[in-house]
């Protein structure tokens, strides 16, 4: 959440990426400002290559910036929009890598709970970044989420996430959805509306599996409903590095060779590892979608109720049917993925200079 500006550390003449998280007029300012703070909190626990670093929180007539690591980069989701799904074996190896990110987090104590393409970054150096820790949970930390609202990207969003249970294994779902997307090129349980997705996440299979050949099985692990029998960081892990050591990437067939194995054949994909027992997109039992269909409607009251912060997108870089976000100047804002300096002039030049200048407190300018 929020908007990610591309800037410049005068102090230590470095260049930055500075989150910024809009704060709205009246009681919800507090709560978001220390949100944001505790985003920063969150990040700052995790030190791993797989995880953005954060360097600094500035805040300026009391708003919160974070200071970041700047990833020259295109976003997981971007990548697929633009180029279509990817291969196994390249869905495999950037799944090791988030995987890496979430157990080191996992370790610091802190579960992510937004993973999705959007929030992954395939740096141009080759690093796969997680990143954006603004409803991550913290121990230690009081929750700032009121009770009854459903934070998070519903098509990503784990079945348990519904009826307010928060655990690691919620980070893992979310990682099987992801890596479905990047490999399909279309979310797992992707409807319509927001309370088809919300019954699909909750009662039925994901989607047939069309392009994942080796990858189905773990996607179908990752994927269980039941966060005690879903697939755990262990046995992920050996899965994921299977398909990545399958061929050499030098020596990648071509896309269609493992594209259209049936997800029930009989027949494992590869030694050690069963053909995944999905049933492609057979809807569950009347009794589970009546179950199903309870539980969206409850948490969709909750979000009406309460405030809402979750949206339908699919992995698409903005989110599907919303804008690029713009500067309250009216001027396009870059994400940190952005490879030069933003070109801006008046109020918002003075903005960024403030922020970004020395990475310490600024009063306001004269």
């Amino acid at each position: 959440m929020g908007t990610v500006w591309h800037g410049h550390d005068e102090l230590l003449t470095r260049e930055v990426a500075i989150k910024e998280v809009p704060l709205p007029a009246g009681p919800e300012r507090t709560i978001l400002a220390e949100r944001t703070r505790q985003e920063a909190r969150a990040m700052a626990r995790i030190s791993h290559p797989n995880v953005a670093g954060v360097y600094d929180v500035v805040e300026v007539a009391g708003q919160p910036w974070i200071v970041l690591e700047l990833v020259r980069s295109r976003t997981l989701g971007q990548r697929v929009a633009q180029d279509g799904p990817l291969s196994p074996r390249v869905v495999a190896n950037i799944g090791l890598d988030v995987l890496q990110g979430l157990c080191a987090a996992h370790t610091a104590g802190i579960v992510h709970l937004d993973v999705k393409p959007d929030n992954v970054l395939l740096a141009h150096d080759g690093r796969v970044v997680l990143t954006d820790f603004g409803i991550a949970a913290m121990d230690g930390d009081a929750s700032l989420t009121e009770t009854g609202t459903l934070t998070g990207t519903m098509a990503f969003l784990a079945p348990e996430r519904v009826t307010g249970d928060t655990c690691r294994q919620s980070d893992l779902w979310s990682l099987g959805a992801t890596l479905f997307m990047a490999v399909e090129g279309r979310p797992p349980f992707g409807r319509d509306t927001a309370i088809h997705t919300l019954v699909a996440v909750l009662a039925d299979p994901p989607d047939p599996f069309q392009r994942a050949g080796p990858l189905a099985t773990v996607l179908a692990g990752l994927l269980d409903k039941n966060p005690a029998t879903r697939l755990d960081a262990a046995g992920a892990r050996e899965q994921l590095q299977r398909v990545a050591d399958l061929w050499p990437l030098k020596d990648k067939p071509a896309a269609t060779t493992l594209m259209h194995i049936p997800v029930a054949a009989t027949s494992p994909f590869m030694p050690g590892i069963a053909a995944p027992s999905v049933r492609g997109s057979q809807p569950g039992s009347a009794k589970a979608r009546r179950a199903a269909v309870g539980a969206a409607m409850a948490g969709l009251f909750g979000l009406l109720t309460a405030g809402v912060a979750w949206s339908t997108g699919s992995g698409h870089p903005h989110g599907l049917g919303h804008e690029r976000p713009r500067s309250p100047h009216g001027r396009e804002q870059i994400d940190a993925v952005a490879t030069r300096r933003p070109t801006v002039q008046g109020a918002g030049r003075d903005l960024v200079r403030e922020v970004a200048g020395s990475s310490r407190p600024a009063g306001p300018r004269p």
